[in-house]
C-alpha cells in the first residue's frame, strides 16, 4: 500500500509537470468541459424551470440533484476519466504488454495516469449549483445528513468507475465497444435530466440494478435532504460493492484471456 501510494504520488507529479509543459493541455479541457457543463446547465433550465415538483422534489431539490451529478462526473473527469477510456485502445495496439510487464499493478497505473487538472473548476461550480439548490430549499443543516451526503458521494464516484471499467472492458473480447459506450453516453445524459425518483417498474430495476447511473446522484440527494432510508443507504453500498467485485473480476478475466496485438 505504501509504495502505490508513493507510486501515485509520483505519477501524478509527472503528469502534471507535463502538462504544464504544455498550456493548452490545461486550459483547452478547461473550457471545453466549462462549455458542456453550460450547455447541461442550461438544458436543465428549459427542462425544469417551468416545473413546479417531481414526485416531491421542487427544484431546490433537482438543483442539489444536478449539482451533485455534476461533483460526480468532474471528479471522474479529474481522477480517472481519461486514462479508464484509454483502455480499449491499448488493448488493440498492444501497448497493454508495457503495463503487464512492469512491477506496478496495469489497472492502477491505467487508472491513474491521465489526471486531468483542466477539470477541477467544474469542482467548484458544482458545489454552487448545490449552494443555490440548498438556499432554494431554505432547510437547516444536519451534520449526519452531510456526512451521508459525503460517504455516498466518495461510494458513486467509485461505482462510476466500475460501470467505466467494465465496460471498457469487453475491449478483451470484441474488436469495438463504440456501441456500448454510446448506450453508456445515452444512459449518462438520461440520468443526468431526470433523477431516479422518477423511475419505476422496468426502467426503475434498469437505472438502478443494470446500469445503475440512476442512483449516482439520487442516493446522494436524499441522504442530503434527510429522505434517505436506512434500506435505501444499504442499497448504495451494496450495489457498489457487487459493480467493484464484478468490474475488477472482469479485468483479471480480460487480463489472463489477453492475447498481445504485437505478437
Amino acid at each position: 500500500m505504501k509504495d502505490n501510494f508513493r507510486f501515485l504520488t509520483e505519477l501524478m507529479k509527472l503528469r502534471i509537470s507535463h502538462i504544464m509543459t504544455f498550456r493548452l493541455g490545461f486550459f483547452g479541457p478547461f473550457f471545453i468541459d466549462t462549455s458542456y457543463f453550460l450547455v447541461q446547465l442550461f438544458a436543465f433550465e428549459a427542462i425544469y424551470g417551468h416545473v413546479d415538483k417531481i414526485r416531491g422534489w421542487r427544484h431546490g431539490e433537482i438543483l442539489v440533484f444536478v449539482g451533485t451529478f455534476s461533483l460526480i462526473n468532474a471528479l471522474n473527469m479529474t481522477i480517472y476519466f481519461f486514462g479508464v477510456i484509454s483502455i480499449p485502445e491499448k488493448i488493440q495496439t498492444g501497448e497493454l504488454d508495457l503495463y503487464l510487464t512492469k512491477p506496478v499493478n496495469p489497472l492502477l497505473r491505467i487508472t491513474f495516469e491521465k489526471i486531468n487538472p483542466g477539470s477541477i473548476p467544474l469542482l467548484a461550480f458544482s458545489a454552487c449549483i448545490i449552494a443555490y439548490g440548498v438556499k432554494e430549499i431554505d432547510m437547516g443543516f444536519s451534520w449526519s445528513h452531510i456526512i451521508k451526503y459525503l460517504f455516498l458521494v466518495f461510494m458513486m464516484t467509485i461505482l462510476y468507475y466500475d460501470i467505466e471499467l467494465l465496460i471498457r472492458c469487453f475491449a478483451f473480447f470484441v474488436y469495438s465497444v463504440n456501441n456500448l459506450t454510446k448506450i453508456e453516453e445515452t444512459a449518462i445524459d438520461l440520468c443526468l435530466k431526470i433523477p431516479g425518483i422518477a423511475f419505476y417498474g422496468i426502467y426503475k430495476f434498469i437505472f438502478y440494478c443494470v446500469l445503475p447511473y440512476g442512483i449516482i446522484a439520487t442516493l446522494p440527494t436524499q441522504a442530503f435532504i434527510g429522505a434517505l432510508s436506512v434500506n435505501g443507504l444499504l442499497f448504495g453500498v451494496v450495489i457498489v460493492c457487487i459493480f467493484t467485485f464484478f468490474a475488477l473480476s472482469f479485468w483479471s478475466y480480460g487480463v489472463h484471456r489477453y492475447e498481445s496485438a504485437s505478437s
